[in-house]
């Protein structure tokens, strides 16, 4: 009992006052922005893809959602209205996986074109592109102290970059 009002408790302070929204993404090209408690219909229906969507991920601060499709872009979304920002372009096939770092700051993407990107959300530029893998690269996430990213894809491998 004392574990679980712990968590609540992190949770709480991690959630501050705003309400908890859910993003979902769809093989329509389409996402939508939810707040599932208190309302059965989406706040908002997020078009601008072209072909389905692979993966959505908020930013940690909950101020941006990033979305990745087989149409090769990343793009970036309000994390409060659904509102469109911009698309990150660079990869030349489907983009399968996205991860934030920490502080919000970075995101790097998993593509079928064998490369891992790591784009600066405020430039909304490019910051580094990590080609390396052989093959498909369906999995990507960040070391907690946001120097390292981590890949893994097609080519079995597991490489650790230095960002």
């Amino acid at each position: 009992a004392a574990l679980a009002a712990m968590a609540l408790e992190r949770y709480n302070q991690a959630k501050g006052s705003s309400k908890e929204l859910l993003v979902s993404g769809s093989d329509d090209f389409t996402l939508f922005l939810w707040d599932a408690a208190d309302n059965k219909k989406p706040l908002a229906r997020m078009t601008g893809h072209q072909q389905l969507v692979n993966d959505v991920r908020f930013s940690p601060d909950m101020r941006l959602i990033a979305s990745a499709s087989f149409d090769k872009s990343v793009k970036l979304w309000d994390g409060r209205t659904g509102k469109f920002i911009t698309t990150l372009r660079g990869h030349v096939s489907a983009v399968y996986q996205l991860a934030w770092s920490a502080d919000s700051r970075l995101l790097s993407s998993g593509s079928k074109d064998s490369t891992v990107k790591v784009w600066d959300i405020k430039s909304k530029h490019l910051l580094e592109d990590l080609p390396g893998h052989s093959d498909e690269v369906y999995a990507v996430d960040w070391s907690p102290d946001g120097v390292r990213v981590v890949s893994g894809g097609k080519d079995r491998v597991l490489k650790i970059w230095r960002t």
